[in-house]
């Protein structure tokens, strides 16, 4: 059997709900078939391979840690040779959480990534602040800008040689276009920038769009970046388990990508999987040779609807709540960082409180905020009101000088990009041999 009965679907195809399920209803025997070519489903699956929604609704889930018992190749469904990449997910603690993909494989993640509205263009200069590692998310970028003909710089975030001082400057000077990081970067840029000398909303004209994932991501805390910035934020969710599932729509709406990816919410209190609902998500790619994955918990909290949305794309919508919420427990209250993140990005705008933390006491909430001297009572009392009134917990907010929470040295340094030295002269510090770093 071929990859697949007919090219790659592409945003508009469909119609409706309907169509759409009719797209993925025509995959599901494809990716069955391969799935029963890799070691580790040949033996769940034994002789008998499903090969209809029926029976594929009656499969049971695949767990993370199915893959790292599977490490390095237990799942692998092609000859080694017909690898193009190999990759570990950045999560991966103990024992590896192995992923790989053909050369045919690319061509589905690089066009997942780069479904952008705004567009990617060879007119764009496309800067990647995300590793350049085994996890996939610096390379399915670059193939992304790559894809449609972009200039990309490859900014990775993991490396001495790319300090924020620098990334400033390569914003500036390269008249950057597009951005690609976590959320958590663009407000370190911002604040790097200004320690150097500029205003990200006016020393960096040719900047038209921030796009970010890899955290979860507040509408408070998107408001406040894009304001900083004065361009839009364009939200990204995936892994380097199955590259980009959901990108943001013109309307605003985070969509997954389902004419590519099955998607099922698995409720764990119960084991009842669903297509709509809260709970974990559960994704099936409809398209990978090299490593089938059916009905894979990503163990991602999340709410998937299908309502109608303005864009027109007839896909559902996601929210990502993040690894089972990350909360933890003040008094009688369940205290997450999304919770948390909306208080603090909710205070006033010229407040300019982008940095914090908070560390939860059995009995009290202690958060502290780096704010300016002129704003610190005003934004300690507000965000204290605030977190009592929304949360219901005792706490105590406290106001840091800027450069506490993130050192200002940080900011603007510049590290030496040196190669390895195996001879010194006489007043050199030898100690420092083959030190590269």
């Amino acid at each position: 059997m071929s990859r697949m009965e007919s090219e790659l679907p592409q945003l508009g195809q469909w119609k409706n709900v309907d169509e759409l399920a009719e797209i993925q209803e025509k995959q599901i025997p494809w990716i069955l078939d391969r799935a029963a070519r890799s070691p580790f489903y040949r033996s769940r699956l034994c002789s008998d391979v499903p090969s209809s929604v029926a029976e594929f609704d009656e499969l049971p889930i695949t767990e993370k840690q199915d893959l790292k018992d599977n490490y390095p190749f237990g799942m692998l469904a092609v000859p080694r040779r017909e690898l193009a990449t190999y990759h570990e997910s950045s999560g991966t603690a103990g024992q590896p959480t192995p992923s790989y993909y053909t050369a045919q494989d690319w061509e589905d993640l690089a066009e997942r990534y780069a479904r952008k509205w705004i567009g990617i263009s060879s007119e764009d200069t496309f800067l990647v602040r995300t590793p350049y590692a085994l996890m996939i998310t610096g390379h399915l970028a670059q193939a992304g800008g790559r894809l449609h003909g972009a200039t990309v710089v490859p900014g990775d975030n993991r490396s001495s040689a790319m300090p924020y001082s620098r990334v400033v400057r390569v914003l500036h000077d390269l008249d950057v276009s597009l951005t690609w990081s976590m959320p958590t970067e663009t407000l370190l840029w911002a604040a790097a920038a200004r320690a150097n000398g500029y205003a990200p909303d006016r020393d960096f004209p040719g900047l038209r769009a921030l796009f970010v994932g890899g955290e979860p991501l507040t509408p408070a805390r998107r408001a406040r970046i894009s304001e900083v910035w004065g361009v839009p934020v364009i939200e990204e969710y995936g892994s380097t388990e199955t590259g980009s599932l959901a990108g943001e729509c013109p309307a605003g709406a985070l969509h997954l990508w389902a004419d590519r990816v099955l998607f099922e919410v698995l409720d764990p209190s119960t084991g009842r999987i669903e297509r709509a609902g809260s709970g974990q998500l559960v994704v099936t790619p409809l398209f990978r040779e090299a490593m089938p994955l059916l009905r894979y918990n990503l163990e991602d909290d999340v709410e998937i609807s299908y309502r109608d949305c303005a864009c027109g794309w007839n896909l559902p919508t996601v929210r990502v709540l993040g690894r089972a919420a990350f909360g933890h427990r003040v008094g009688d209250t369940e205290v997450t960082q999304h919770r948390l993140e909306e208080l603090v990005f909710g205070l006033p705008a010229e407040r300019e409180v982008w940095f914090w933390r908070a560390k939860a006491d059995p009995d009290r909430l202690r958060v502290e905020i780096e704010v300016g001297p002129q704003h610190r009572d005003a934004a300690c009392a507000e965000l204290a009101a605030a977190i009592e009134r929304e949360l219901g917990v005792e706490c105590d907010v406290r106001g840091v000088d800027s450069g506490t929470l993130i050192p200002t040295e940080s900011l603007t340094r510049i590290h030496d990009v040196v190669k390895p030295r195996n001879l010194f002269g006489a007043g050199e510090d030898w100690t420092k041999a083959l030190l590269y770093y």
